[in-house]
């Protein structure tokens, strides 16, 4: 397993924000002591314009370098377009890694999924996951398919992706939830799968269960994985119903796809995240 990381990530906070950098410094600190999934370190590298330029206008990205809130979910902060240029450099290595025949994980900050083309909302700002499945398209990927199993729908990477003919998009997450969007499917290639606040947990392992089939129908080269780990039962900041165990079989039943495979941290805020990455991380490496 390869996990793609940089110290740099825990450098920004603001008071009372659940997106903090204690997310990232307890997981590697379970990470980098646990002895049951073998792990190779690699920081990233630069977020290219020309990759981040598909997915978003050139109007935003400038706006990155302005010390100007978003709102009150998603403030600026001093060098807040490193940051974010640091997550798409992952995203992108991510890629590199999976069609090299690795199993990858970027564990950075900020997430991405909730980032439009010219809107940064949600506590994201780059939308790294469409970034990088845009790369891969325009590179020679054929039909790759982004599963979000984050219990928020990734409303960005839908706008972005829609009707994307090389690009489909398959999203499980709770609604009523933020943020207000994803109740059916949308043009000929986002495909939503809503489940109400405190649905059981089988059932919503069953919408999990039937995203991954409509995927696999798809017959994707590529997977993209936006994983957000807040669908967890005792995260705070939604009604989800997901145990341990669940996020280790996601992790399985993603590898048992049998197409190249990469992974980026989306949302999650409970004290469990570590534990639930692990879990997902075992889940990829068939342990």
């Amino acid at each position: 397993m390869r996990i793609i990381t940089d110290e740099r990530c825990t450098g920004y906070s603001h008071p009372g924000h659940p997106e903090r950098a204690e997310r990232i410094l307890a997981t590697w600190k379970l990470l980098r002591s646990q002895t049951e999934v073998p792990i190779t370190w690699s920081a990233p590298g630069p977020g290219d314009d020309t990759a981040i330029l598909r997915a978003h206008t050139s109007e935003h990205l400038a706006r990155l370098g302005r010390l100007e809130d978003y709102d009150e979910d998603t403030p600026s902060y001093p060098k807040l377009a490193d940051y974010a240029r640091a997550s798409v450099g992952a995203a992108l290595d991510a890629l590199k890694a999976a069609r090299a025949g690795d199993t990858v994980f970027s564990l950075m900050r900020p997430p991405g999924h909730h980032a439009t083309r010219n809107r940064a909302m949600g506590f994201c700002y780059l939308n790294n996951v469409a970034i990088a499945a845009l790369e891969a398209a325009a590179t020679g990927t054929k039909r790759v398919a982004v599963f979000d199993f984050d219990v928020h729908h990734g409303n960005g990477t839908e706008a972005i992706l829609l009707n994307n003919p090389e690009c489909s998009f398959f999203s499980i997450h709770q609604f009523p939830c933020y943020p207000g969007t994803g109740t059916r499917n949308a043009g000929a290639n986002c495909f939503n799968f809503p489940v109400p606040p405190q649905t059981l947990r089988g059932e919503y392992r069953h919408s999990l269960a039937s995203a991954l089939e409509h995927l696999q129908a798809s017959k994707p080269g590529l997977v993209a994985v936006s994983a957000g780990f807040d669908a967890y039962v005792h995260d705070p900041l939604a009604q989800g119903s997901l145990e341990m165990e669940d996020f280790y079989w996601l992790g399985k039943s993603l590898r048992n796809l049998g197409v190249p495979l990469f992974s980026l941290l989306e949302g999650g805020y409970s004290t469990a995240l570590p534990e639930l990455i692990l879990a997902y991380l075992k889940g990829v490496e068939g342990k």
